[in-house]
């Protein structure tokens, strides 16, 4: 660290994954980060014709269908490593005819098989972190994009149960308490079921909170509620509230003057500590 800062060394590096997540603190306080986006389709198509046009010129002539520069442009998704490994691999995997190479889509589609699903770490917490918000949002065709790209990477889809279990509680909430027994039902669907059958159940809960009505007041009310008792208000219940079950409890007058609800729903009683009457939590 002390030969970065007093310039003894310069530092340059770069890096598929986010530095945030990958660089420690300490050295990442000390550099400038530069990110770098993916690259356009437009640089990308000029890539990858640079790239047949080295191999053309080095090797033998090639003929390129209509469609297949786009399409190896469609599978790369900005990453240009990748497309001029597909470019190499499908040069030399293309016809020979006349001492010419011919290449097609379909050489291309048997050669990658896959299309290449980016999907690092820092896309983990974004895919997440959008799949919430757009069920937060109610809009399900959204929610089962990010739905289907967190499948498609290969996420652990009990992860996926989790945030949806996590939003019908915080952002349906009472407004349909339904969507909670929705989402757990769809967690243990999936554990059942696993992949690919498990997708299905997850879809159908996916749907079914997004176009839920909303409501965020648990939330809201319960951290309302531990707010205040981690900044001070911490206090015990009314006298008449505390366990009077024990011996010597009522000595101490625990549970004097309570009235069971039950039996007299229209008697008001002070349920909040002396100090918090009044005070609201919900909405």
């Amino acid at each position: 660290m002390p030969h970065i800062e007093n310039g003894t060394l310069f530092l340059i590096g770069s890096t598929t994954e986010n530095p945030s997540f990958q660089v420690v603190p300490a050295l990442l306080s000390r550099v400038q980060v530069v990110r770098l986006n993916s690259i356009d389709d437009k640089s990308m198509d000029k890539i990858i014709k640079k790239g047949f046009a080295y191999l053309a010129k080095n090797y033998l002539p090639m003929d390129c269908e209509t469609g297949a520069i786009d399409f190896i442009i469609n599978l790369a998704r900005g990453d240009a490593r990748y497309a001029l490994n597909v470019v190499e691999n499908a040069y030399f995997a293309s016809d020979l005819k006349d001492n010419r190479r011919n290449l097609t889509v379909k050489i291309i589609e048997e050669i990658c098989q896959k299309r290449n699903t980016r999907y690092s770490q820092q896309e983990h917490y974004d895919c997440a972190s959008a799949f919430q918000k757009s069920l937060r949002g109610s809009d399900a065709d959204a929610a089962i994009y990010y739905l289907a790209k967190m499948i498609a990477a290969g996420e652990d889809p009990r992860f996926i149960a989790r945030r949806l279990i996590t939003c019908s509680a915080e952002d349906v909430g009472n407004a349909d308490p339904n969507a909670l027994n929705v989402a757990i039902n769809a967690y243990k669907a999936v554990e059942l079921l696993g992949l690919p059958e498990g997708r299905i159940p997850l879809a159908q809960a996916v749907i079914y909170v997004a176009r839920a009505p909303k409501s965020n007041e648990t939330v809201c009310a319960i951290d309302a509620a531990l707010h205040d008792i981690e900044t001070g208000k911490d206090f015990p219940p009314p006298m008449h509230l505390r366990d009077a079950h024990y011996k010597d409890a009522k000595n101490y007058g625990f549970g004097i003057g309570y009235v069971y609800s039950h039996d007299a729903p229209d008697v008001h009683q002070q349920f909040l500590p002396d100090e918090l009457v009044n005070r609201k939590y919900t909405k």
